[in-house]
């Protein structure tokens, strides 16, 4: 979090050199995290980072293209994230998840959203992926679902739910549970917002859970949400980890 006038001044100049930069460099992006967020709910957050979305054959272009200008750069996770520094300022790429639940594809780019930030014009990721990506961030240390609640209440109007609920189906539950925060959390809201075929259709999915024989085996979905505190789970319990299965 920035707290003064002067990191504010240069984080400010930071942004708008990284993205004409990225616009340069002529690869594609789109900006995600805190710039999302103010972008679908106008909720702005003094960051020193910037977070930007890409497929996996676009980062190798952008860390390549950023060092050859003198930024360092890093490839901290082949599975999901690349980073570039300058000076206490730096920018994640994102093109997975650690899971590869919310892999960047081409579908990204052309549902994204365009606008300005910095004065500089970008793409944004598509508000249903951006709520794709933060359903699964519900650690203790950080959770995202009131993130998800002011996206809703802010922009909920214009989000494709049968995209969302297409991108989130094979976990539904994550969205049943959603909303049912967002009922309790805004009461005078909810109805104008989220639509009844879909509650319908997630609690009718709930209820058939109940006529389904339980699992043969002891699975413990926990660790999607949140990777530290369902170790035990795993670890101590006999629960196997549910893992994602790539093609």
């Amino acid at each position: 979090m920035l707290t003064t006038e002067k990191e504010k001044r240069e984080s400010t100049e930071f942004y708008k050199e990284a993205l004409e930069m990225l616009n340069a460099s002529g690869c594609q992006y789109m900006l995600g995290g805190a710039f999302a967020m103010f972008q679908y709910t106008g909720i702005f957050r003094d960051t020193k980072d910037l977070d930007i979305f890409c497929k996996s054959s676009e980062y190798p272009k952008i860390l390549k293209y950023f060092a050859s200008q003198g930024y360092k750069t890093e490839l901290t996770d082949v599975r999901w994230l690349a980073k570039i520094f300058h000076g206490e300022y730096f920018i994640d790429i994102i093109f997975d998840t650690v899971s590869n639940i919310c892999t960047v594809d081409d579908s990204w780019y052309e549902r994204a959203s365009t606008g300005y930030f910095a004065d500089v014009p970008v793409k944004f990721i598509p508000v249903e992926e951006l709520i794709w990506c933060k359903i699964y961030v519900q650690n203790r240390e950080r959770n995202d679902n009131a993130d998800i609640n002011h996206i809703l209440l802010k922009y909920g109007k214009n989000v494709d739910w049968n995209q969302l609920l297409f991108r989130l189906d094979t976990h539904w539950h994550l969205l049943l549970a959603q909303i049912l925060i967002f009922q309790f959390v805004y009461p005078a809201d909810f109805h104008e917002i989220i639509p009844k075929w879909l509650f319908d259709e997630l609690m009718k999915r709930a209820n058939e859970q109940y006529e389904l024989p339980p699992p043969l085996e002891k699975v413990c979905r926990g660790p999607l949400i949140d990777q530290t505190q369902y170790q035990v789970d795993i670890k101590e319990w006999d629960y196997k980890s549910y893992t994602i299965k790539t093609v």
